[in-house]
């Protein structure tokens, strides 16, 4: 088991072209069951999921996105499946414990058979004239803004993993008695 982790790690990419196909509700409670045992600063689980498989409100998100940035960009990819995680944006780790949720979500995902990418895009959504009604339609909870979101899905098109820099990583020796 602890070699598919491993392998979960290393074969997790980013994907950005899905099928139409859904998410069955017994491989999202799997992926949901991933996001709450993640572990956060204190155990205070500060985050909120807001589960989104509405092509229309999806697409609503997109244009807010597409009119605070001045461009048009499919920022979902076509998938089926969106998470949303909000929190208190005054929480002192709830951004980290975040993303730690959403890393749970991604490697479940992999495991499972399935893409995703993980967003931070969609936060310019929560800045346009429909962020009042998005954060209500969401149903983030009173005080909580947008995090973090994943989008989730069968994908149409393979990909390599991303390389690996070693060059990105220095072990630090003891110190001695001369440092």
């Amino acid at each position: 088991m602890y070699q598919d982790v491993l392998k979960a790690i290393a074969e997790r990419c980013s994907i950005r072209s899905y099928k139409s196909e859904p998410v069955s509700r017994e491989l999202l409670d799997q992926l949901l069951a991933a996001a709450v045992q993640a572990p956060s600063a204190r155990n205070s689980q500060p985050w909120h999921f807001s589960v989104v498989q509405d092509e229309k409100l999806l697409t609503i998100i997109n244009q807010e996105v597409a009119a605070e940035l001045g461009r048009f960009d499919d920022i979902f990819y076509q998938a089926p499946l969106v998470i949303f995680l909000s929190a208190d944006p005054q929480g002192g780790y709830s951004r980290i414990d975040c993303g730690i949720a959403v890393e749970n979500i991604a490697l479940a995902a992999q495991a499972l058979g399935l893409g995703s990418v993980i967003l931070g895009m969609p936060s310019h959504a929560f800045k346009g004239e429909k962020a009042d009604w998005l954060r209500q339609r969401l149903r983030f909870p009173r005080g909580y803004d947008f995090m973090i979101a994943i989008a989730i899905g069968w994908p149409a098109a393979g990909k390599d993993p991303h390389p690996v820099d070693p060059g990105k990583i220095d072990l630090i020796e003891p110190l001695g008695s001369d440092d």
